[in-house]
């Protein structure tokens, strides 16, 4: 009989306790059929298509990917790799599906092939198309499917007739890519990494044209990426748009099935980044645009006649505008909706109006109803994530707001709505994995839930005993978390501080799994810190922008400042304290090890982002500007430039540089330059590099082993029992 397997092996082999959960919701409009993924058990990684039939009161199965490959092995092209990177999407089989507006239709790709289901009878069929096949979208009249294959734009008919206007074929080309370089339907790197923009087409509501992105990569520099454990095999070229350098070119056109093309015009040279994309019934289609320097976005509506453009709004700020998920958009009576930064708090906008206003800080718009606008927000506890419900009525009046699903204790919350129904999924530190619940939303307030979608995920190995608390004048958000069975008069331990501590990345929430790995450290014998400082979201504008051209200055004091806060109360170690992080925490864990070696001892610097002008445009500009204007700005944040070392002090402190080979993202340059620039001031260094690992690290031997080698590494460098 064998026991239970160690949370190593356990974390890696459920892929972080996600595999088994359901997730990707979609509702149908009249309450029938929620549609979503699956895998069967929480270790398999293959995702299913299921259906909650709530009339009938069962889940059943619509598409399994191992019946329809009948036991094959996925083949996945360059593109839907790429996609899946950039989505951190780790798991096999279907992994993402769209569905027409009734929800009785969804396709998805599956090893390069286009899959249809019929969502009410549950069953699924290939349509033959030429491929391989990425991204396919049904119309909203569930008669056609929009997708690309190699860089075109093609549509097929669901039916395998003829196109509506009889003049076209089953099958065939809507966008057709007039460079060697020129993709159609694609979100380019920099859309789909730093602005969450993964789509690069549109459908019309009425189903009979196609809004599609043009992406010329020309102009981008060719970075190769190679794998020095397999020298036969030639390198990987990619197009990487490094702070400073050119972008790939972004433009729209309009193509009708009745073969016709309007290219849409924008001031391309003043806005090029094309952050957001909106179409739907109730007015023009909405674009939102940022300027380079990310100070300046502007929300266009598009003349689908003409194909000209006309700024409804126009958003400034010092320091830099920030795209938000689920805007812009339009409420059913035509009002544009948006997320703005307005008197020191984030607010939901409909109109000119507010509708929410401190302590709320406002996240994303999930849904937008008749008379609400559903939303997710922060309150005064940045861990408690909630989804919220705001009411513009019909003369736009400010209605007041709700937390929708209100429990005792805090939660992270998302939700998905279509029709009267609501799928709330809600996690919290009182039980490990998360909530499913379809409720039904009342007009005026209140909920009744209808069903629950279960989950096959595993139960974690351990419990995380995370104690959140706010440390010192600066009253940063902490996890601290003791091993178990500590008791007081144990006497002080050795730190670890486990933050990622950067923009886009808060790490102190109200969800046990979120604590998983940072409790494991501790049973290693650690305090395991983790710190959300300036910088990280959550909080208010001003937080979140503080790192403007500061960024490892204002993290790393926030980091040491948290810990001597909390000294206080808990049994720290001061003279035994290490750090760890991943890729912006790698970054930080490096800032610490060379610049405060009076408060760290040791640490792991894993994908750190070390020279800051090897990192992309879009994420790297909008915090210290063009790397040509100031030169300054990226000498003094990066680790590897004769400024940033100058700030290196003794002693040295042990380092272990972990990175993936295959990265390309955060390419192992940044390591092997940071590796060199140690060498060269005579510091001492262990570097550990990972052949054939991505950013993502999904690999179920590396996941495990590299906790397990993390721990040594700590334990040796602090002189703890091993």
């Amino acid at each position: 009989m064998t026991g239970q397997p160690s949370f190593p092996r356990q974390y890696a082999r459920t892929q972080r306790f996600t595999l088994g959960a359901p997730r990707s919701y979609t509702v149908s409009p009249d309450a029938a059929r929620i549609v979503f993924l699956r895998s069967p058990s929480g270790t398999e990684r293959s995702q299913q298509l299921w259906v909650l039939d709530l009339n009938e009161g069962r889940e059943f199965t619509a598409a399994d990917p191992q019946a329809l490959l009948a036991g094959a092995e996925e083949d996945l092209s360059p593109e839907e790799r790429a996609r899946r990177e950039r989505s951190r999407e780790s798991s096999a089989g279907i992994v993402g599906y769209a569905t027409d507006a009734a929800v009785e239709l969804a396709a998805f790709p599956l090893s390069g092939r286009l899959f249809v289901s019929e969502l009410r009878a549950g069953t699924t069929r290939e349509l033959p198309v030429p491929g391989p096949v990425v991204d396919p979208r049904p119309a909203p009249d569930g008669r056609h499917v929009a997708f690309v294959a190699e860089g075109r734009l093609r549509v097929v008919a669901v039916d395998g007739a003829t196109t509506s206007d009889g003049g076209g074929t089953a099958d065939r080309v809507l966008a057709e890519p007039d460079g060697p370089e020129v993709t159609w339907g694609l979100a380019e790197f920099i859309a789909a990494e730093e602005m969450g923009r993964y789509r690069g087409f549109w459908w019309s509501p009425d189903s009979d044209a196609v809004l599609a992105a043009r992406v010329d990569e020309a102009p981008v520099r060719r970075w190769w990426i190679s794998d020095p454990a397999h020298p036969d095999r030639e390198p990987a070229r990619i197009a990487y748009p490094a702070a400073g350098t050119a972008n790939a070119e972004v433009s729209l056109s309009l193509f009708g099935l009745d073969g016709s093309r309007t290219d849409i015009d924008w001031d391309r040279g003043r806005y090029p980044y094309l952050a957001r994309v909106h179409w739907s019934a109730a007015g023009p289609p909405l674009l939102l645009v940022q300027a380079r320097d990310q100070r300046d976005q502007r929300y266009l509506t598009v003349d689908t006649a003409t194909g000209a453009t006309r700024t409804v709004h126009e958003d400034e700020d010092e320091a830099w505008v920030e795209p938000f998920p689920g805007v812009p958009a339009w409420t059913p009576d035509g009002r544009l909706v948006r997320i703005a930064d307005e008197g020191g708090a984030r607010k939901l906008f409909v109109g000119d109006r507010p509708l929410t206003g401190a302590p709320l800080h406002v996240r994303a718009v999930l849904d937008i109803g008749e008379e609400d606008v559903l939303f997710s927000a922060s309150g005064a506890d940045m861990h408690d994530i909630g989804v919220y419900r705001a009411w513009f009525r019909g003369s736009g009046d400010q209605g007041g707001w709700e937390r929708v699903g209100d429990r005792p204790y805090p939660t992270v919350s998302s939700a998905v709505r279509g029709g009267a129904l609501t799928v709330l999924s809600q996690t919290s530190l009182e039980r490990p994995g998360t909530q499913v619940d379809v409720v039904r939303l009342d007009p005026d307030g209140g909920e009744k839930t209808l069903a629950t979608i279960g989950s096959y995920a595993e139960e974690p190995a351990l419990t995380a005993r995370p104690r959140l608390v706010l440390a010192g004048e600066r009253q940063i958000p902490c996890a601290v978390l003791l091993p178990d069975g500590y008791a007081e008069g144990d006497g002080p331990l050795p730190v670890l501080l486990d933050p990622y501590g950067g923009p886009h990345g808060q790490r102190v929430v109200a969800a046990h799994n979120a604590h998983l790995t940072s409790q494991w450290f501790a049973d290693q014998g650690f305090a395991v810190i983790v710190a959300d400082g300036r910088g990280t979201p959550g909080r208010s504008p001003a937080w979140e922008k503080a790192v403007s051209r500061r960024l490892a200055e204002i993290t790393l004091d926030d980091q040491v400042h948290a810990l001597q806060a909390l000294a206080g109360s808990f049994p720290l170690d001061l003279d035994r304290v290490a750090i760890r992080g991943w890729s912006f925490g790698g970054y930080l864990a490096g800032l610490a090890a060379l610049r405060r070696p009076d408060v760290f001892h040791a640490a792991v610097v894993g994908a750190p982002v070390t020279d800051l002008r090897l990192y992309d445009t879009h994420y790297q500009e909008r915090y210290l500007g063009h790397p040509d204007e100031e030169p300054a700005v990226y000498a003094e944040n990066s680790l590897v430039t004769d400024e940033g070392l100058a700030g290196a002090r003794e002693p040295h402190r042990p380092m272990l540089i972990v990175h993936g080979l295959a990265d390309d993202n955060v390419v192992v340059a940044h390591s092997l330059r940071l590796s060199s620039a140690l060498l060269a001031a005579g510091r001492p260094h262990e570097v550990l590099p990972l052949s054939g690992v991505t950013h993502m690290t999904p690999q179920e031997q590396v996941t495990e082993n590299l906790l397990l080698l993390q721990v040594d590494f700590l334990k040796r460098s602090l002189g703890m029992r091993r």
